[in-house]
């Protein structure tokens, strides 16, 4: 990616190059969480997106409201838990086919509910927050 998308964009991270089990190792769709600062370009915070229903569900687990991811077949969780500041070099946009099946590139942005839901979540998993 060119450029620092914007906080609350979702886009997909290729997690595959120099991560381990049991870190994210695969691509995935993420939310940045992270604004674009001067002193740390080419780098954004991310939080991880899954089809899969955390078990057990934590503080750190936000389940994103019906429609804000509309490439995803159910339920969306943020597993804020996941956290990780990775190179923009890793980040692409979302590949949906449009029209006549063609390939298309789109990104896609939560609602600011989930948002901010999402960044209380991320100081239940740094521990900056008490249940």
């Amino acid at each position: 990616m060119l450029f620092h998308p914007p906080t609350g964009t979702i886009v997909v991270c290729d997690y595959g190059l120099g991560f381990r089990a049991p870190e994210m190792v695969k691509i995935r769709p993420v939310i940045v969480v992270s604004p674009r600062f001067r002193s740390r370009p080419n780098l954004c915070t991310v939080v991880p997106l899954s089809s899969t229903e955390p078990k057990p569900q934590e503080m750190f687990h936000h389940q994103l409201s019906d429609g804000a991811y509309p490439p995803a077949r159910g339920p969306m969780w943020a597993k804020c838990d996941m956290l990780a500041t990775v190179s923009l070099d890793r980040l692409d946009r979302i590949k949906t086919r449009g029209l006549g099946g063609k390939r298309e590139y789109v990104v896609f942005e939560v609602p600011a509910d989930d948002l901010a839901a999402i960044q209380v979540c991320i100081r239940f998993a740094l521990g900056l927050l008490d249940k």
